[in-house]
């Protein structure tokens, strides 16, 4: 049983990005205050790319189809730590090495974050955490890009700008 994910404990960010104190989940949400983050995209080496849908119990676009593996990073924790456990938590994937890709700022109503981009190449099983990921499947760019093209597919906004940002919809697949 996996402790509860709204009394973790996750360093607060100021505006240069620097720990300036300490919330729980629930209140870094409920404040929405800058925090840090991972998204990891995860290709096979034949190029497909991994995405999921996230259960409609999630504290932030639930039920939205996502391409990044990623999370909060808990208080203490570097972003390689955390896209490490974010990976082997959320779809099994690991131990692998992390590309990273770029590091970003993000904000809406929802959610306000550092994102640390990784992405990593895969090609053994996918186990969902059950309580994160209702449904996964492997996808080309291509395919990515048509569903990312129409503006009423249910995908994380987040996840829209970061794949625009690192190219993931470049014509390859």
């Amino acid at each position: 049983m996996h402790p509860d994910p709204a009394s973790e404990l996750v360093a607060i960010l100021d505006d240069d990005g620097h720990r300036c104190g300490v919330a729980t989940r629930a209140e870094m949400r409920r404040r929405n205050l800058l925090h840090g983050a991972t998204a990891i995209l995860v290709r096979r080496g034949d190029g497909m790319i991994y995405v999921h849908r996230r259960t409609t119990t999630k504290d932030i676009y639930p039920g939205a189809f996502d391409c990044w593996a990623g999370g909060v990073l808990l208080d203490g924790e570097s972003a390689d730590d955390g896209a490490r456990r974010e990976l082997a938590e959320e779809l099994g994937v690991g131990p692998v090495p992390l590309r990273p890709l770029l590091v970003t700022r993000w904000r809406d109503e929802s959610v306000q974050a550092v994102y640390y981009v990784y992405d990593v190449t895969w090609d053994g099983p996918i186990v969902h955490q059950a309580d994160e990921v209702a449904w996964g499947a492997w996808w080309s760019a291509r395919t990515l890009a048509e569903r990312l093209a129409d503006p009423d597919f249910p995908f994380v906004p987040d996840g829209r700008h970061l794949a625009e940002l690192v190219g993931v919809l470049a014509p390859s697949g």
